[in-house]
């Protein structure tokens, strides 16, 4: 199907494509007040500031922010002695890394996620309360690390899988407790509490989910576009748990064959030769720069028009830390 060129009334070789657009996409409120205390870090106490793991997982932010003065380490030993700013990233940081900054008089401001720290203070809680902890999440992630290191070593056990909700052999059956990583996929979690709610009917667990709103609205709008699909892109990073899990709750949800995006530079053109409906998406910690440059991309090659569907409204925000309150205008 071609398109006509209304500018000049003639025909054009370029095929038609309709690109649904889903919303929420992109930057939550934790991602969005973690940058903003890197930013405003830099200019109230200037450059550099450093910054304990990728401040959010995106490569553009991070380059963005090293351009203005941020340094990102992986530990604090690479940091030198300094009175410079540190920021911890929105992941969270397991207890001795406060502590070990701590000890050598190094300041640092705290950038986790508000929903994060949530998760931090449930399961301190139940610890307290005599109960072996559960967490669903990731090996390895930043954010399971964190949570992980809330506690002391060996007293969280880690469910990835069903399979491991199956094997799992309590030390009490009548003492568990659960928590969940913030940025799973939703039916997957569903699927492994459960499992060990019908095991273990006894086991605590948290008021409210512990998979944040972000998390559960993108999804909910990529399962709401993707039957309509033939691909699906979602713009996020390789590193990003939320991105990952977008596109598998693409195809899952009907759509054929979803991919995972940094930059448009990155993509393969044969992948969507002959296609008429694109999905677009972008996990929690893609800015909307980048969605754009996408689209852009399609619109340079396809007659394309963007409809936007959307299936919630966002309006979170989450304070500052106190010692950036009060900071000149950037």
């Amino acid at each position: 199907m071609s398109g006509t060129n209304k500018a000049n009334g003639r025909h054009s070789d370029r095929p038609s494509l309709t690109i649904y657009l889903a919303a929420p996409r992109g930057f939550c409120a934790g991602v969005d007040r973690a940058i903003q205390i890197v930013e405003l870090a830099l200019a109230k106490y200037g450059a550099p500031v450093y910054v304990r793991h990728e401040i959010v997982h995106n490569r553009y932010v991070v380059e963005s922010l090293k351009a203005k003065g941020a340094i990102f380490v992986e530990e604090l030993d690479e940091i030198p002695d300094t009175g410079a700013p540190i920021v911890f990233s929105a992941h969270g940081v397991p207890k001795a890394v406060p502590e070990a900054a701590q000890a050598r008089n190094l300041f640092f401001v705290d950038a986790t996620c508000p929903l994060v720290s949530k998760v931090h203070v449930e399961a301190e809680r139940q610890f307290r309360e005599g109960r072996e902890i559960l967490l669903i999440g990731h090996a390895g992630h930043p954010e399971v690390v964190g949570t992980t290191g809330q506690l002391p070593e060996g007293t969280v056990r880690l469910i990835e899988t069903v399979e491991d909700a199956r094997a799992f052999v309590p030390d009490d059956a009548n003492r568990l407790a659960v928590i969940t990583q913030t940025t799973l996929s939703v039916d997957d979690t569903k699927e492994i509490l459960n499992l060990l709610k019908e095991r273990f009917p006894r086991m605590a667990t948290p008021p409210k989910d512990d998979i944040c709103y972000a998390t559960t609205n993108r999804q909910e709008a990529v399962k709401r576009i993707a039957p309509a699909c033939e691909r699906m892109i979602v713009v996020g990073s390789p590193n990003s748990s939320n991105s990952l899990r977008l596109v598998e709750v693409a195809e899952r949800a009907g759509c054929p064959h979803a991919v995972l995006i940094q930059r448009a530079r990155e993509i393969d053109w044969d992948m969507f030769s002959g296609i008429s409906r694109l999905g677009v998406t972008a996990g929690a910690s893609a800015p909307e720069v980048l969605v754009d440059e996408i689209i852009d991309a399609f619109k340079a090659r396809f007659e394309a028009t963007v409809e936007t569907v959307t299936t919630a409204e966002e309006s979170i925000a989450f304070k500052l830390p106190r010692e950036l309150r009060e900071t000149p205008a950037l």
